[in-house]
């Protein structure tokens, strides 16, 4: 080869060289410079974070404060009392926080079925609860006859009670380890109730509802002592204390209860509604006063929110218990 082509040959590749380095600079440079940005937009978005959470955690801990005042102050519980008014904490929330605020909701669980109390130790059906619940599904709300009804009953049962033996039509492990993907029954509480789905017969549409048609998941709660507080608890949950019950005795009831001047600490005082001095609900199943309630906070900054979601128990004299906590956080963007 001549010494010229040599000598562009040597020079071509030393300019490629040069270029492939060059190339390689500019990587290293980019790749350098975006994992600086990338580390303090990090920092800034965990900074953000913590900030966030705190925010919730604040909206958790005033909800705290308010239900410990009120245990304090009297042994009934109404939707009357500050508690019950979330609005008002939500809005005095703006000024404690120089960016963010909370938005929190306080609500009874007393005033909801629990559904954990439908069987006794052995597994066997405590009969009001029993009754109840079967009047509870049977609410044109939910729109199950009374054949879906008693099936649900037996699922429930066998998904509850600590053996394994088959309660009529219901299903027990070897009816759940058929299915895809296989999975044993409980045979014991429900931690939570979006386990309700795992039952035979508990679709999403029946557990969540539709657009159309209400779920059961809102009126029912995992904790609690059996009883319903019925100064708190909603249309749906009223009717089913008695067969008896219509729709214009329950919005009756809701009347008599908003009036601030009547007494709601006798657990009859249903019996002062008009037209409903022959109504007789069972004792077993009322109070007038709770205990388990559930916080809902959410954090609010800009585009993102962070929620929690718990269950506490109080009593007198004692610090509130956490019974569950739940927490997620969102990005509206």
């Amino acid at each position: 080869m001549p010494k010229s082509s040599r000598l562009k040959n040597q020079k071509g590749f030393a300019l490629v060289l040069t270029l492939l380095m060059i190339s390689m600079m500019v990587v290293v440079t980019l790749q350098f410079n975006r994992s600086v940005w990338s580390g303090l937009y990090g920092s800034s978005n965990l900074k953000e974070a913590t900030r966030l959470r705190l925010v919730a955690r604040s909206g958790f801990e005033c909800a705290m404060m308010v239900l410990s005042e009120d245990k304090e102050q009297n042994q009934v519980d109404t939707l009357l009392e500050p508690w019950a008014q979330s609005r008002e904490l939500s809005l005095q929330s703006t000024a404690l926080f120089e960016k963010g605020h909370f938005m929190v909701e306080i609500s009874d669980l007393c005033g909801k079925i629990q559904i954990n109390r439908l069987l006794d130790d052995k597994g066997d059906w405590r009969p009001a609860q029993r009754d109840l619940f079967q009047r509870f599904l049977l609410s044109k709300a939910f729109g199950l006859d009374s054949d879906e009804v008693s099936n649900l009953m037996d699922f429930i049962k066998d998904w509850l009670d600590p053996d394994e033996d088959i309660t009529r039509f219901g299903a027990e492990s070897g009816y759940y380890q058929g299915l895809e993907p296989p999975y044993s029954c409980t045979n014991g509480p429900l931690s939570s109730l979006d386990r309700l789905t795992l039952i035979r017969g508990m679709n999403e549409e029946l557990v969540y509802g539709t657009s159309e048609k209400k779920g059961i998941m809102p009126y029912l709660s995992v904790h609690g002592d059996g009883r319903i507080n019925i100064n708190t608890a909603g249309p749906v949950v009223l009717q089913a204390l008695s067969t008896e019950m219509n729709e214009e005795m329950v919005r009756d009831m809701i009347a008599y209860r908003e009036d601030p001047t009547n007494d709601l600490a006798d657990p009859k005082w249903y019996q002062k509604v008009r037209g409903m001095d022959h109504i007789v609900f069972d004792a077993d199943l009322l109070t007038t006063g709770s205990d388990y309630f559930e916080i809902r906070s959410t954090g609010v900054m800009g585009k993102m929110e962070q929620h929690l979601r718990v269950s506490v128990f109080r009593e007198p004299g004692k610090p509130i218990q956490v019974l569950q906590w739940n927490a997620s956080s969102e990005d509206t963007n």
